[in-house]
């Protein structure tokens, strides 16, 4: 009966765009010229091997009936944030300094009393509009430090809207969070997102907040529960521990009320005033449910393969299949419009203990010797696995230094000043006033734990942002012989799996220079010091992307989902487009990246996207109507660092019209070029798959 139901959805999505198609291409030279429509619909975490005919129907058929980009890419690090700055700029993660979900700003949040905030962490998680808004503070006004798409958009007289998860959704126009006296604003450009309607969230227009009214919907978001209880299994946004498996839910409520705020409110606005539009849709699913998924706890498998996630595809299918409904019944919005799909990353299933796909090399370092027990006295984290924050615990037990949670703060011993609090993994269980491990895997080492107020520095030695599949390492004394000592201690783990560091420190054995994945750029947020890509590696040869594991430096359990990493399986998105301005039936075969859509958006808008930076996409005119083909023959070139400790980070890449595009980084041998004929300077084979 499934198979039966996907495949008539498929026949019913196929014939509503073909008649789409009809409509757009119907008299091709109108004598007025009209502004054509952008919707970007994006589909967090979706990996390109799960779009099927029968798992995603509407998905692969616009991808089928339009343009299929067969060799996409996710930038790396492969997180949310970082990937939405690129999209919305065009510009690489030198440029637009959003180098991570969660990153070191040079100073501690909030710490100008923005939103009657006090001091908080110098790691801030930026999947937040109140966070994006005290950078924009911080930064003239625009952290991105480069013009937008749904900026330019605005500007130029289109209807712009942004409506999905919180933190991405608002960085297509981040500029309007910029606050005034502490507060945000009112915006022109339209944000939904989980935090519409609370003390948290952004403004809505009244026009639109009316239009939400008159349809029955809510002016608050709805949260990830379903209307279950926090902790139950039917809640989304119940990630488990290592001892009670996670969600078995989509995330349905939450994002059906986005699909019907755009299908039944903000479109419908803008069409009835008239008004072109650029509108981004920005999908939680598959990605929240991935990460939380209690299919398959504490084993590898079908860890992100499992039913839950594919819960998660239909949910994403479905939303965009409601868009795809609401412009076949309006077919003159429909023949303007272009539909444009990517997601932000790939995704992969957890490891927090094997190094490879045998089941028998494991983690081997000082975090995982120790046994960690929560205030209950409950072992939170299984025995010999790897804790959250542990390449933090690592780095400070190798540099004999105190380790500090940059999120949790205590008293001080005058009972007034408050401190971050201090973590201690060799102590026998979590107290009130010290951790074994940090709550995030963020860590402060060195120095006193103080908590930097405005104007001031923090005293660490070192901090460390932790992500995931990656992490980003600042050293703000820019000591040389700490780089080379942490490179060293990080180049013999067993986690590791590639090293970039800061150029300024010219060549470091086991490293390749940040500059070589376009770290080095016009951002005036500090670039880390050094990046780790942690270890990899896939569990089925035969499909290596879609059976990819990751060590992940992560409260998440083994067997649930994580990206970040520099494999393909994380660096492999979906994308696909349709619409009046490009071809049909057309397979792309040459690189492109997320950083290829601002300039290809801006070219259908026929608007110039100006730039201060130079590390940028490209359009994709091969992928347009009236241009030719691409001629591209897939051939991967692979940098190689200086050997260290028997290794060397090696980077696969591509070319296409001078623009690089990263597949992959891994630790490999010193003399794996000796001994492997598919490593070299060219190749037509990923060495790091």
């Amino acid at each position: 009966m499934n198979v039966f139901r996907s495949k008539f959805a498929a026949v019913f999505v196929t014939a509503a765009l073909s008649s789409f198609c009809i409509a757009a291409y119907a008299g091709k030279k109108p004598a007025t010229p009209v502004k054509h429509n952008v919707i970007l619909f994006i589909a967090d975490g979706l990996r390109h091997g799960s779009v099927n005919s029968i798992d995603t129907p509407t998905l692969n058929s616009l991808r089928s009936l339009g343009v299929h980009f067969v060799n996409s890419h996710s930038i790396f690090p492969t997180f949310t944030t970082a990937n939405a700055s690129v999209m919305a700029t065009g510009h690489l993660l030198g440029d637009t300094g959003d180098f991570s979900n969660t990153l070191h700003p040079g100073y501690a949040i909030f710490n100008t009393g923005n939103f009657g905030k006090s001091t908080g962490t110098l790691t801030p998680f930026v999947e937040n509009n109140q966070v994006l808004a005290d950078l924009d503070d911080h930064f003239s006004g625009n952290y991105l430090n480069e013009e937008t798409i749904l900026g330019l958009a605005r500007k130029n007289g289109y209807a712009t809207a942004s409506i999905g998860k919180v933190g991405p959704a608002s960085i297509f126009d981040v500029s309007q969070l910029a606050p005034l006296s502490g507060a945000f604003q009112l915006p022109t450009t339209v944000i939904i997102d989980d935090a519409t309607g609370s003390a948290a969230g952004v403004p809505l227009p009244a026009a639109i907040s009316s239009a939400l009214i008159a349809a029955s919907l809510p002016t608050t978001a709805p949260n990830r529960q379903n209307g279950a209880a926090s902790t139950s299994q039917l809640s989304n946004g119940f990630s488990g521990n290592n001892a009670t498996p996670g969600t078995l839910a989509a995330n349905v409520n939450q994002q059906q009320f986005f699909a019907d705020a755009l299908t039944k409110a903000v479109l419908p606005t803008f069409v009835a005033n008239n008004e072109p539009f650029v509108a981004v849709f920005w999908s939680r699913d598959p990605d929240g449910t991935q990460h939380n998924q209690g299919d398959s706890l504490n084993t590898l498998t079908p860890g992100i393969n499992g039913p839950t996630s594919k819960l998660a595809i239909a949910n994403v299918d479905n939303n965009l299949k409601q868009i795809l409904t609401y412009l076949q019944a309006n077919p003159s919005v429909a023949a303007n419009t272009d539909i444009i799909v990517t997601s932000d990353h790939g995704f992969s299933t957890i490891s927090r203990h094997e190094t490879d796909a045998t089941g028998k090399n494991f983690v081997n370092d000082y975090a995982s010797t120790f046994t960690y027990v929560d205030a209950t006295a409950r072992q939170e984290v299984n025995t010999s696995f790897l804790p959250v924050g542990f390449l933090a615990i690592d780095i400070a037990h190798a540099l004999n230094l105190p380790l500090y949670d940059p999120d949790n703060q205590i008293l001080a011993g005058d009972n007034v000043t408050k401190v971050y609090e201090p973590v201690d993994p060799t102590i026998a269980q979590q107290t009130s006033t010290v951790r074994q491990h940090s709550g995030s895997g963020n860590g402060i080492i060195g120095g006193t734990g103080h908590i930097p107020a405005s104007g001031e520095s923090a005293d660490a030695k070192v901090i460390v942002a932790a992500n995931g599949g990656s992490d980003l390492i600042y050293v703000p004394t820019r000591d040389p012989a700490t780089v080379s000592a942490l490179i060293g201690l990080l180049r013999k783990q067993s986690y590791t799996g590639g090293l970039f560091v800061d150029d300024s420190y010219g060549p470091i054995a086991g490293a390749l220079p940040l500059s070589s994945i376009g770290f080095k750029g016009a951002s005036p947020l500090p670039m880390p010091t050094i990046v780790i890509n942690f270890k990899n590696f896939a569990l089925d040869s035969a499909n290596p992307s879609q059976s990819r594991v990751e060590i992940a430096d992560t409260g998440l359990q083994e067997g649930q989902g994580m990206h970040g990493s520099f494999s393909r399986g994380d660096t492999y998105n979906n994308m696909a487009a349709w619409g009046p301005d490009f071809k049909q039936n057309y397979t792309d075969i040459a690189p492109v990246s997320n950083a290829d859509l601002a300039l290809s958006i801006a070219a259908i808008l026929k608007l110039h996207l100006p730039a201060n930076g130079h590390l940028t996409g490209r359009l994709l005119s091969e992928a347009f109507n009236g241009y030719r083909d691409s001629g591209y023959s897939p051939i991967y070139h692979v940098e190689q660092s200086l050997p260290g400790d028997g290794v060397r980070t090696y980077l696969v890449r591509q070319s296409f019209r001078n623009i690089t595009y990263f597949d992959a980084a891994c630790v490999l041998p010193a003399d794996a070029a000796d001994h492997n004929p598919h490593v070299g300077d060219e190749t037509t084979y990923n060495p790091c798959d």
